[in-house]
């Protein structure tokens, strides 16, 4: 129960709920042990109307006052049944939507590292199947255990005064059930756990089998991967099967020693009948009645106890991921205007989780409203500058300065929504082009997203399709060309109007003139912006106020575009390079 104590904060928060409930429930077994009280009622007074000491009319009188007793408390007793599930179980519902959002917001607080480690199928199976099975403890299991707890006292005070002797042999087989649920118990939470598991492998491998279905198809292995996955889910079958049978000795056992209970109290009710040791055959009935009423409930402790050990289970694998401490820190609260200064002094940054040195004493300066160009060969740890840019990862040594103030301790949410970023990897929502394009901007109107597609040059592409900028975009956008969709990018990062643009190598898929006009409509939009271009082409940076080069993670060359095409390095190379496959293209 230890990791269920992560709960605790959701049950004090909706504490009312549960105390309402709690007395609905106690309220509701009273009415309800009214039926076995008026069915012992009925004994005696069939059993004096058979020995002639009460008249016709007092039989019939007393008869229909205890039927009318047993359907009035059946009804009162079913209505608060009613309510005490609205109130406990929409609680658990309260809670499963609270775990989520806290579970969510701990996923976007993460760093990168954290999702390169973890996979996306594992992750989703936390916040969904997990949180499911943590939903069951936090409603149905709270709402049967205060269910079977009330009923359990209120049934054994009613029995102790009908009789003592006759309760003591038929809770007799209780203990025994104890111990066979404490047994179980321990291994159903072993089991659980590793059905959970499986679980999140099974996830993981369809999610990256359906997001990777065009490889799978181009490569034709879908046999293979087929087999793949049969062996997968058979492994999970039978980790399920293992937990089921575990699971199966409950009901059976609870039936077994409630029917050895009714037994007892026919055989030991029937004896001290006989013995006039109670007064009325009706007693008998009466703990039948009771009897029957603690099977379900009773039943329910294995039940139950099965849901709160798989919750346990699940709720351990959704702490260890709410008990990370995010690796980026946003420490300041207040907002600082960012102007767009940019600075690095001597950084240097190795990627954790493969331990490569990325950058290697990194130093330059950018003023605001300038534009830089960085150039390199892939692998040179070009992205990596605008990753430390946003804040995406934090620097291993040196400083990054923004508007003269060390990057860590600008408010990072501030220093995010100031900056504009195109990624190398364009990503698209399965949303409509308007709804990817807005993203960037959630108030803008449609003539700003008409415009900021015009400026991207995308404009042209999206009026020709059926539904326009309504059209719907299939997963990662899958819908658009890998052209278009950089564009689209673009298009959502110029229309929120930052006060620094990133650019990632997001021009690679579109053809030079597209490119060109791109690039003409940039250098209007980004005046007096921070604009950072990285590029595999010349013709990207050639307009830059800066050039830097990068091998390596250092840098080797830094200059303009005419200063540096003079220099015989890396640049001039290809520049000539570029300029001879250009010039043998148009011939």
């Amino acid at each position: 129960m230890k990791e269920l104590q992560h709960l605790n904060k959701y049950f004090l928060k909706y504490k009312t709920h549960l105390l309402v409930g709690m007395v609905i429930t106690v309220v509701a077994r009273i009415f309800l042990l009214f039926t076995p009280r008026y069915v012992k009622k009925i004994f005696i007074v069939v059993e004096k109307a058979l020995k002639g000491s009460i008249t016709e009319e007092v039989f019939k009188a007393q008869l229909l006052e205890a039927i009318l007793y047993i359907i009035g408390a059946a009804i009162i007793g079913g209505i608060l049944t009613f309510f005490m599930r609205q109130t406990i179980i929409n609680v658990s519902r309260y809670i499963e939507f609270d775990l989520k959002n806290e579970i969510y917001d701990q996923y976007q607080k993460l760093s990168l590292n954290f999702y390169k480690k973890n996979r996306t199928g594992d992750l989703m199976n936390r916040i969904t199947e997990d949180v499911g099975r943590v939903r069951m403890y936090a409603g149905p299991a709270i709402m049967y255990s205060i269910n079977t707890f009330a009923l359990f006292v209120v049934v054994i005070i009613y029995m102790i005064n009908a009789s003592p002797k006759l309760t003591l042999y038929t809770v007799l087989p209780l203990p025994i059930l104890s111990v066979i649920i404490y047994k179980l118990s321990k291994e159903i939470h072993k089991r659980s756990t590793i059905v959970q598991e499986y679980l999140s492998k099974l996830s993981t491998f369809t999610q990256e089998s359906f997001s990777g279905i065009s490889v799978i198809k181009a490569y034709g292995i879908e046999s293979q991967t087929s087999i793949s996955f049969k062996s997968l889910a058979s492994e999970s079958k039978e980790k399920q099967i293992s937990l089921a049978k575990v699971q199966a000795w409950f009901f059976p056992m609870m039936i077994l020693l409630i029917g050895t209970s009714n037994l007892l109290v026919i055989y030991i009710g029937g004896m001290q009948y006989i013995n006039g040791e109670i007064e009325s055959i009706g007693t008998i009935a009466e703990f039948i009645i009771y009897v029957n009423m603690l099977t379900w409930p009773v039943a329910t402790v294995g039940w139950v106890t099965s849901i709160v050990q798989q919750a346990e289970a699940s709720q351990k694998r959704i702490n260890e991921f709410l008990k990370i401490e995010p690796e980026i820190k946003n420490t300041v609260n207040t907002n600082t205007e960012i102007t767009g200064d940019i600075r690095f002094n001597n950084v240097s940054f190795t990627y954790d989780d493969t331990n490569i040195q990325a950058l290697k004493d990194i130093s330059f300066n950018i003023k605001s409203g300038d534009t830089l160009a960085i150039i390199g060969k892939t692998g040179s740890g070009k992205s990596t500058i605008l990753d430390l840019i946003g804040r995406l990862y934090d620097i291993n040594e040196g400083s990054i300065i923004i508007n003269d103030t060390e990057i860590n301790t600008l408010n990072l949410n501030n220093l995010r929504d100031s900056i504009g970023y195109v990624p190398q990897d364009a990503f698209l929502f399965s949303d409509s082009i308007k709804n990817n394009i807005k993203f960037g901007k959630e108030n803008a109107t449609d003539d700003d997203v008409i415009q900021a597609a015009k400026n991207a040059q995308v404009h042209k592409n999206i009026v020709k399709f059926n539904n326009g900028y309504d059209t719907v975009l299939g997963e990662r956008g899958i819908t658009l060309s890998g052209g278009q969709k950089q564009r689209v990018s673009i298009a959502r990062a110029i229309i929120k109007s930052p006060k620094i643009l990133l650019f990632d190598d997001c021009l690679s898929a579109v053809d030079t003139e597209t490119e060109e006009k791109i690039l003409k409509n940039l250098n209007k939009i980004s005046k007096g912006k921070t604009t950072i271009i990285v590029s595999h082409r010349v013709s990207s940076a050639k307009n830059a106020d800066k050039i830097i080069v990068l091998d390596d993670g250092k840098i080797v060359q830094e200059g303009t575009h005419e200063t540096l095409i003079n220099i015989d390095g890396y640049y001039k190379h290809l520049y000539l390079k570029q300029l001879s496959e250009t010039t043998s293209n148009e011939s």
